[in-house]
């Protein structure tokens, strides 16, 4: 089979992996701990929040795949609403990391409103980016390497701001805010919008797509959702893969400034420990070859044997050498080298998932879909807020303050043990319940390989 995408084509959409991610790094990594630490809101009310917002994107995710699934446009039905989204999503996170000087109710309800709009609104680019990527090839070798691409763009994205982010802050604060850590985080995320508008232009002028004015086909219908997301027994499977998997790596991203500042106490070992997130980059760009020399069903328990190890070695370097730089690079390449591997999997096996629907209900249904990701995604950003936020709360967490020995054990405990619980739990349902691997996952290909044939037969005819 012909491979079906450019080299430009496959780097400009990973290049709008980037700048997106950019944006949900600076959330997830960042913003729990600005309002805590900077504007002082309550860790238990930011956790809250998080679980709180995602009701509402149980109904809006699903929405939102259902309008891309049936836009129809003379530039197609993904880059619009990719660069409608990108715009608002910039402009919500700008105004969501500046400092109005609220207090009190004002501040909470400020900070709720905003944070919300900033869900919704990624949602409106989110979808149809990662909606766009199954449409990109249906070469299944060809497919196994561009799905690896934008996750090595949003692993580097990952990289650079969790390396230089609170140095970038301290830098921006001293040099324009007075020493403001507020104003060095308003910088900050100016500039990363910035960055996330100029990918997105890049993606959608490079990588092409075919208008979607023309009539013709089965037409989605509101109603259609429900079935879609209730009765696919394998897209059941793989939203709880996806979603225990980034509650693992979410945690860690929403503790980690914490574990660093108060239990290692060295801002250093932070940024080490994000430096060290190339190994991640390492773990997708080899993905494939290790694929396909062992197969993803054993691809799978060997990452997640690699991400309990790591936690292990620093939950041990903890409380044995905290400011060990050693072990925790150690630790921190096992974590991201497994988390490469799963990530290669979980984004090559979406793809997968669609061409079940397909050939199930016949119906691709790609948007309705992956809406679930970027729901699970933002869920997984939630409930790990939520873990955070009430964990730093019962274990009686005072912002700027050296912390008790039991504070810092429950910090240990939400870095280390929640996220090897979760991980576990993402193998072991990739194991027993998933089925799209090995010799079903090859039928359901050739099903669709034969329809398209004859689809083809019949056109000349």
């Amino acid at each position: 089979m012909e491979r079906q995408v450019t080299r430009t084509a496959k780097y400009s959409f990973g290049i709008g992996a980037f700048g997106k991610d950019l944006v949900v790094n600076l959330i997830g990594i960042y913003l729990m701990f600005y309002l805590t630490d900077v504007l002082g809101v309550s860790a238990a009310f930011v956790g809250t929040l998080y679980f709180v917002a995602r009701i509402w994107d149980a109904i809006n995710d699903p929405i939102m795949g259902f309008f891309v699934d049936r836009t129809k446009t003379k530039w197609g039905k993904f880059r619009p609403w990719i660069l409608v989204g990108t715009l608002l999503n910039s402009i919500v996170i700008v105004i969501l990391f500046t400092n109005f000087h609220l207090q009190g109710l004002a501040l909470y309800t400020f900070i709720a409103i905003m944070y919300i709009l900033w869900g919704m609104t990624y949602t409106v680019m989110d979808v149809p980016y990662w909606s766009w990527l199954p449409n990109l090839t249906n070469n299944p070798v060809e497919r196994e390497e561009v799905s690896v691409i934008p996750r090595i763009f949003a692993s580097l994205s990952n990289l650079l701001l969790g390396t230089i982010g609170f140095t970038l802050v301290y830098f921006f604060a001293d040099k324009f805010g007075d020493g403001s850590t507020s104003s060095g985080f308003f910088i900050l995320t100016l500039i990363v919008s910035i960055f996330f508008i100029c990918t997105t232009i890049i993606t959608i002028v490079n990588v092409k797509e075919k208008p979607t004015n023309i009539g013709g086909g089965i037409e989605l219908k509101f109603k259609d959702i429900g079935r879609i997301l209730f009765t696919n027994k394998e897209l059941f499977s793989y939203i709880v893969i996806l979603v225990t998997f980034f509650l693992s790596t979410q945690i860690i991203n929403s503790i980690l400034i914490y574990y660093f500042n108060y239990v290692t106490e060295s801002k250093g070992l932070f940024q080490l420990y994000n430096g060290v997130g190339f190994v991640e980059i390492i773990g997708l760009l080899i993905f494939p070859k290790i694929a396909k020399w062992l197969s993803r069903e054993k691809v799978f328990p060997l990452a997640t044997f690699f991400v309990v190890v790591g936690l292990l070695i620093l939950l041990g370097s903890g409380y044995i050498a905290p400011k060990n730089a050693i072990l925790v690079v150690i630790g921190t390449a096992f974590i991201k080298m497994g988390s490469g591997f799963i990530m290669g999997i979980i984004t090559v096996s979406i793809a997968d998932v669609i061409d079940y629907s397909e050939v199930k209900f016949g119906q691709r249904n790609e948007s309705v879909i992956t809406s679930t990701q970027t729901f699970l995604m933002k869920t997984a950003m939630a409930l790990s807020g939520l873990i955070t936020g009430w964990g730093l709360s019962l274990f009686n967490y005072q912002p700027g303050e050296p912390q008790s020995d039991f504070t810092k054990t429950g910090i240990r405990i939400i870095m280390c043990v929640f996220p090897i619980i979760f991980v576990l739990i993402s193998y072991l349902v990739y194991r027993f319940s998933y089925n799209l691997k090995g010799a079903f996952l090859k039928d359901i290909v050739n099903i669709l390989n034969n329809r398209k044939k004859e689809k083809m037969s019949d056109d000349k005819n």
